[in-house]
């Protein structure tokens, strides 16, 4: 491996107007520091570093499962130079074919790929740059080369004669350094600057005067691989781009999207073949989407897995549930964690599941609260049905065997058991276990009052 990668992300991003440290805002449903964590983990390295200095504590905190990341405090924000600097004496450059990447970490899309050819195209006398080509390359740092074409400085734009003005390749600030002489050149950094620091760019001169090292350098024309995040503009520019990304990956695995620019994926997502996904559909966590699967208009789904043929309809809500085949739910419906909906299950508009079972060919078509509760298969619960869980200290459960009626506007107060082929009346409360093939009626006696007036208004 001989690779070990530093990830600057001391800064605070004070043009972001937020007291949460830059590294730690989101696009994606993760963090722009967890997007270059996760791509730089993909590759060969021996330790990744991470460099912190505003809300150091908070961002460790945000990463403290992953045990294998080793941390630098940058206390002052001094420059690149400084803050790589910090992390220079957990490196081992004692092993000759040790070099180190550099990646930042408000820097979130840059590609697997592109990493593991800059760092196959370094070895341990070379300096590999990567550089962009940009038709605007304002306010960047410009990459200075001989007649020759050779790679002889990197100038910050402060710093930048006219002439280098002019110069379209830019420094993307990531960069494969041999570790041995990343470790002299730093200590000979000097900060005579306009902004009086330590630049890290100014290595590269140094490369260019010693004899043992070469310069080299992988150009790109993607410009959102390399995009950085300063303000709230450029993090919502970098979260459209994502999603773009994603969304073309859907495309190309055959999934049909309305409109591609209105899909929002934080997370992962797994779909079969003939998916169908309307617009404004957003997905959180892990989740799959089986054969044949059509998704409405305004769906967020969440740590679910969807099997085939299922049908959900426009505004409803799945989160932790698994949708058994041919299962169709929606509109507005609202499935919670715990529910398990079997083949051909029907779940309709303003119903409510939590933690329940509902079986094959079983449905709740409207305006109804399942929780806690096992429901067996050809099940029908009326409309206004409520199941009772909660008596305000623990939860109960309901049990309801195959073929009930549940008739509207009940209320099913656990622990309770339908046994198979019950009916439950209209309008009726149920509080002990109905028999198999029963009918449960549980009515106050009705009384008409005569001559009664209503309320007039004073």
């Amino acid at each position: 491996m001989n690779l070990d990668i530093v990830i600057l992300a001391a800064g605070r991003g004070t043009r972001m107007n937020s007291n949460i440290p830059k590294v730690l805002h989101q696009i994606g449903g993760d963090s722009l520091l967890g997007h270059v964590i996760g791509t730089a983990s993909a590759l060969e390295s021996e330790q990744i570093h991470i460099v912190v200095g505003y809300g150091a504590e908070q961002i460790k905190s945000e990463f403290s499962s992953q045990n294998e990341l080793r941390w630098a405090l940058q206390e002052q924000q001094l420059g690149t130079g400084h803050a790589v600097m910090q992390a220079m004496s957990s490196i081992d450059i004692t092993k000759p074919e040790k070099r180190v990447l550099v990646l930042y970490g408000d820097v979130p899309l840059t590609k697997f790929s592109t990493l593991s050819k800059l760092v196959q195209q370094a070895s341990a006398s070379t300096l590999c740059l990567l550089t962009l080509v940009t038709e605007n390359p304002t306010g960047l740092g410009r990459i200075v080369r001989n007649n020759a074409g050779e790679i002889t400085a990197i100038v910050e734009e402060k710093d930048a004669s006219e002439a280098q003005k002019q110069i379209k390749e830019i420094n993307t600030g990531i960069m494969v350094i041999p570790a041995k002489k990343l470790n002299t050149w730093l200590n000979c950094l000097g900060n005579n600057n306009a902004q009086g620091e330590y630049y890290l760019t100014d290595v590269v001169a140094m490369a260019a005067a010693d004899d043992y090292c070469t310069i080299s350098a992988m150009v790109i024309d993607d410009e959102n691989e390399v995009q950085g995040v300063n303000d709230k503009a450029q993090l919502a520019g970098l979260e459209r781009q994502f999603q773009m990304n994603k969304a073309e990956q859907l495309l190309k695995a055959g999934v049909l999207l309305r409109d591609p620019s209105r899909i929002d994926i934080r997370g992962e997502i797994e779909t079969g073949s003939d998916v169908e996904i309307d617009i404004n559909a957003l997905f959180q966590g892990r989740v799959s989407l089986g054969n044949g699967v059509k998704i409405g208009a305004n769906v967020v789904i969440k740590d679910s897995k969807i099997a085939a043929n299922v049908n959900i309809l426009h505004g409803s809500t799945i989160d932790g549930a698994e949708i058994g085949e041919g299962a169709s739910v929606g509109p507005y419906a609202r499935i919670r964690p715990g529910t398990i909906l079997k083949e051909n299950t029907k779940i309709g508009n303003f119903v409510e599941t939590k933690n329940a079972i509902i079986g094959k060919g079983s449905k709740a078509s409207h305006l109804a609260y399942i929780g806690d509760a096992e429901l067996g298969e050809n099940v029908n619960i009326g409309a206004g049905t409520i199941f009772c869980n909660y008596d305000g200290v623990n939860k109960h459960k309901t049990i309801i065997g195959d073929n009930v009626f549940v008739g509207s506007n009940s209320v099913l107060v656990a622990p309770v058991t339908l046994a198979d082929n019950t009916f439950v009346a209209a309008g009726s409360s149920i509080n002990s276990d109905v028999p198999a093939d029963s009918l449960a009626v549980a009515r106050a006696k009705q009384r008409n009052i005569s001559g009664w007036k209503r309320p007039t208004k004073k």
